[in-house]
């Protein structure tokens, strides 16, 4: 006699299966009105009412309140009984797809002013050194910015650059120009390309107290190594931006 095996694989629940916990369909539904209030339809404007977000996401009303809730977490929205959700914040988008300063990348959004913070010269470590192509020994240009926008903290700047560049860039206006105009002017030739990484980290209490952010609060961390048009490395940065007041953003091609 032949025995049957009745064993079935387990289905995962769908996007939108009942059985699916309440706290994956609020972040699926906080990922959704994240985007609308940032750059979408719902900027600096009121939310849907609950009900009207239950009906447009087919999720229970606690998995919309759980959603908003991490919304408000965020500092993205606020509720006021009576009145309502509101969006709040404001993020400002960086682009990945061209080499531009901070001020030439968000002259629509308003002024970037920079804050001094230290300047001058030192020997680099060993990996700074290599990433430059510089000879053992040989010194740098060390600049420590803050970065705000409108007035706002927006990031901390560390910079790196060749001394025969950077003395001369520390003659110019740091204050009110960004390096790469100016290091195009000294070096006589345009900036080329860079190379990008990017990354969470949490701020650390130097950080934390520079951005006038919370200890602890997500950073957006860009490594940027830039080269001028001939190839050769004239600027490596390591730049912490407020997580909570820019997004990074461009368009991939599948070739």
């Amino acid at each position: 006699m032949t025995r049957r095996d009745d064993t079935r694989t387990a289905v995962p629940p769908g996007p939108a299966d009942p059985r699916r916990p309440r706290a994956d369909r609020a972040r699926q539904v906080a990922d959704v009105l994240r985007r609308q209030v940032l750059h979408g339809d719902l900027r600096s404007g009121a939310l849907p009412a609950e009900a009207e977000l239950v009906r447009e996401f087919g999720a229970s009303r606690n998995t919309v309140r759980e959603a908003l809730a991490l919304l408000r977490a965020e500092g993205l929205i606020e509720r006021c009984p009576g009145v309502g959700t509101h969006a709040v914040a404001e993020k400002y988008p960086h682009g990945l797809e061209r080499l531009l300063g901070l001020a030439e990348t968000l002259r629509e959004h308003g002024e970037v002013a920079n804050e001094v913070r230290m300047t001058g010269l030192l020997t680099p470590s060993r990996e700074v050194a290599s990433r430059l192509r510089l000879r053992a020994g040989e010194q740098v240009v060390y600049i420590e910015r803050i970065r705000r926008l409108n007035g706002l903290p927006l990031s901390l700047d560390l910079t790196y650059i060749p001394r025969d560049l950077g003395e001369p860039l520390l003659a110019e206006d740091l204050v009110r120009n960004d390096i790469f105009v100016l290091l195009e002017r000294i070096a006589g030739r345009p900036l080329g390309r860079a190379e990008v990484t990017l990354e969470a980290v949490n701020a650390d209490p130097h950080s934390a107290a520079t951005l006038d952010a919370p200890r602890g609060a997500a950073l957006l961390m860009l490594e940027r190594l830039t080269h001028l048009s001939d190839g050769r490395p004239v600027d490596l940065e390591f730049i912490r931006f407020r997580g909570d007041r820019i997004t990074m953003s461009g368009s991939m091609n599948r070739a």
